[in-house]
């Protein structure tokens, strides 16, 4: 049980960290928040917890493929923010999110990568 608070604690922490960061400067807080620090915690905490190697290497494999499709929402949201508003700019970017998630899928299939 302390061990599963540790790991709590510490994510909870570099959540906050970012935006603490991103509340002072929108580029440093966009820096640390596009670092892949949570892959890095979900990998030390995988590998403290003694999880084979290969696991390691397909969550890491996997990510890669998996925020590829996110990125269009960081161009949509902006645009659709100034026009729309805050919540609606992030329902549409959410969906446009899944959607690409979709078709990402779909387009990485034939060269032997199954997202789903």
């Amino acid at each position: 049980m302390p061990w599963l608070i540790t790991k709590y604690l510490v994510t909870a922490a570099v959540v906050v960290v970012v935006s603490e960061v991103a509340r002072r400067s929108d580029r440093l807080g966009a820096l640390v928040a596009a670092l892949p620090l949570v892959t890095v915690l979900a990998l030390a905490w995988m590998h403290a917890e003694g999880q084979p190697t290969d696991k390691l290497a397909r969550h890491a494999w996997y990510t890669f493929f998996y925020v590829v499709p996110t990125l269009p929402m960081f161009l949509a949201f902006p645009s659709l923010l100034a026009r729309w508003g805050f919540w609606p700019a992030l329902g549409v970017s959410a969906v446009l999110t899944v959607v690409c998630f979709g078709l990402f899928g779909l387009a990485v299939r034939p060269f032997g990568v199954s997202l789903w």
